[in-house]
């Protein structure tokens, strides 16, 4: 059962008073279908790799993609991205962005939780302005498939095709989603989901590493503490089931 309320931006937000819950069929249904994106409305997109080829093939390929993925939420144009990613290499950190309140104002999406898996991704992102979710992977797949590609002597597709993405209807599927792709690295291994770097989650349960490049309030304002939100997580059903949310249906 869920309380309704409005926060300062007046969105919907939900106070759940029983955080475990079930998980709904209708979560592993639509990812083909035509999805009409509008400005504040959820988002749940995936892609994977072309024949489920491995996307990232070393620390940096992953970092390259954080990159884009956090600092193309704007419209803004980034410069000399290797020397960001090196910045990161050598600092945990990428260096700060010069002008936040026209990053802000400039902002076509809003990503909440993400995980980036050695063959395919997920991130939970809000839409901001019209056509911001489409413009916003489009230029982080191409970015990212044009430095990839250079890398590895490599030409052609490096994704399977045009991203998938489902629209979330309410406030259920918006919790149980981000459980769904925090608890992505049990792939790798039991337990691997809590301190996996390239996955939100760590941002949820303890430090937000990338402040206003990701937007945790919306999901982490319904729970008390970041620990209950960890037990969330821990008892949600999500990653349960061998063929849910599959890329191939």
């Amino acid at each position: 059962q869920y309380l309704e309320g409005r926060p300062n931006n007046g969105r919907p937000l939900f106070y759940p008073q029983i955080i475990r819950h079930r998980v709904s069929n209708n979560l592993l249904l639509g990812y083909m279908r035509k999805v009409k994106f509008s400005p504040g409305e959820y988002y749940h997109t995936l892609n994977r790799g072309n024949n489920k080829q491995s996307i990232f093939l070393d620390e940096r390929d992953y970092v390259r993609f954080a990159f884009l993925m956090l600092h193309f939420q704007s419209v803004i144009r980034f410069y000399n991205i290797s020397y960001s990613v090196n910045y990161f290499i050598r600092h945990r950190v990428f260096s700060k962005i010069k002008n936040e309140k026209e990053f802000l104002k400039k902002r076509q999406v809003s990503l909440l939780c993400f995980v980036l898996m050695p063959n395919h991704f997920h991130l939970l992102v809000r839409e901001e302005s019209e056509h911001g979710i489409s413009n916003y992977l489009q230029r982080v797949q191409d970015g990212y498939t044009k430095y990839f590609n250079a890398k590895y002597k490599k030409s052609g597709h490096l994704f399977q095709g045009p991203f998938k993405a489902v629209h979330v209807k309410d406030n259920n599927q918006l919790l149980y989603l981000s459980s769904y792709i925090h608890k992505n690295p049990k792939e790798l291994g039991s337990g691997i989901e809590y301190s996996y770097l390239w996955s939100s989650l760590q941002d949820y349960i303890s430090i937000n590493r990338w402040g206003i490049l990701l937007e945790t309030d919306d999901i982490l304002g319904q729970f008390r503490n970041k620990e209950e939100y960890r037990d969330f997580i821990k008892t949600s059903q999500a990653k349960e089931f061998p063929k849910e949310l599959d890329l191939d249906d």
